[in-house]
């Protein structure tokens, strides 16, 4: 028997967070064809059933096109059982928008639900849905399984362990479900995947999202492909890479750069090294140490790149070097600006050389490197 086990899909995301409203709607509708082609994967390979570990959708408010491509895929699809568990994005809207329920979704409730499938019934699918604040409550401790079937237990929330986090929002207590019989605990909630033992018996598994979102979901994306051979004690279990898109951060330490040119070779270096595709998101972050008059041209910068890649965008991270002493003994009006910086207790070192830096540019008459701050 083969599964598809996937999570947070996040289906019809704003995608405003970094893109523009172009740019937003193309990956919005991105995720919904990496879905589609995820279903036609799993026609196309022998896939018995898809288990969704909840946030399906990212909102109450489901576009009609999104909920069309989900109800279709479903429907499309009759000899590939749908497992759906709501998660804490989703809402019970997308499921009262049916004439009629599909016979292959299979859906979960606030108490555990069991299905029983694969030969003979030898392989149980149960799942359980948190209440309206995110909580299990006592309800999860109270599964039961039969130790000779294999047991997948699907949930959506953050893994904790001990303590009583019972009552905890959108927490996952696994102490709670250790030496239950489960074979395969089916998470969801974390963006990235995660796969640990859960007991002698059983392992839990994030699949993590399909595509990423954001900067905070960076590297492969995708979902779980799980066989289970007749006997009950061999499967396996493998994260399928299966994003459009990939997101990525690279540091670039810039130490020593004194011009903008010089940068943009650094940058051009971290990229040759690292291979990303064109189709990728990037965010540079530029390190180090820099001299106070030094020349840096972030704008400049980002046009040199922005071609390169789907969407780039650079984050000055750098900090600047001041040698006071080197203005110690200065009479000029720049040694007296340096020195009434220097005497300011309540400025951090930090904003003391931001500070020095960009004084010492408008005394030399470089108005529009500080108006572009």
């Amino acid at each position: 028997m083969r599964i598809i086990h996937c999570a947070d899909l996040h289906l019809d995301s704003a995608m405003l967070a970094n893109l523009d409203r172009s740019k937003a709607r193309e990956r919005k509708n991105e995720l919904l064809q990496t879905f589609d082609r995820m279903i036609r994967y799993a026609a196309d390979n022998a896939v018995d059933a898809v288990i969704i570990a909840g946030d399906l959708f990212d909102s109450p408010r489901i576009s009609s096109a999104a909920a069309n491509t989900v109800y279709k895929a479903i429907e499309g699809n009759p000899g590939i059982d749908f497992y759906y568990l709501k998660g804490n994005h989703d809402a019970d809207g997308f499921i009262d928008g049916f004439d009629v329920i599909p016979k292959n979704l299979k859906l979960f409730d606030r108490e555990w639900s069991y299905y029983y499938t694969g030969e003979g019934g030898d392989v149980c699918i149960c799942g359980l849905e948190p209440d309206t604040s995110g909580a299990f409550g006592e309800n999860l401790s109270g599964l039961s399984l039969d130790t000779d079937r294999f047991n997948i237990a699907v949930l959506h929330g953050q893994e904790t362990a001990g303590g009583n986090a019972e009552g905890a929002t959108d927490a996952v207590n696994l102490d709670l479900l250790k030496d239950k019989g489960i074979d395969y605990l089916a998470l969801g909630h974390v963006h990235g995947y995660k796969r640990e033992k859960l007991d002698a018996r059983g392992v839990y598994c994030y699949p993590g999202c399909l595509e990423g979102r954001g900067f905070d979901e960076c590297g492969e994306h995708g979902f779980v492909l799980l066989e289970i051979d007749g006997d009950r004690h061999t499967y396996s279990d493998t994260f399928v890479p299966f994003a459009g898109r990939q997101l990525y951060e690279l540091e670039v330490d810039i130490s020593g750069c004194m011009t903008t040119f010089d940068i943009t070779a650094e940058i051009r270096s971290g990229l040759g090294a690292a291979g990303y595709s064109r189709d990728s998101l990037l965010k540079i972050i530029l390190t180090g140490e820099m001299s106070y008059d030094c020349e840096k041209n972030i704008d400049y910068l980002l046009k040199q790149f922005e071609h390169d890649f789907y969407f780039v965008k650079i984050y000055d991270r750098t900090k600047y070097r001041v040698d006071y002493k080197d203005f110690l003994l200065d009479e000029s009006l720049k040694g007296e600006f340096v020195r009434a910086v220097m005497a300011d207790a309540d400025l951090s070192e930090e904003d003391k050389s931001r500070i020095i830096r960009f004084g010492i540019k408008a005394l030399a008459g470089e108005v529009s490197e500080i108006c572009g701050l």
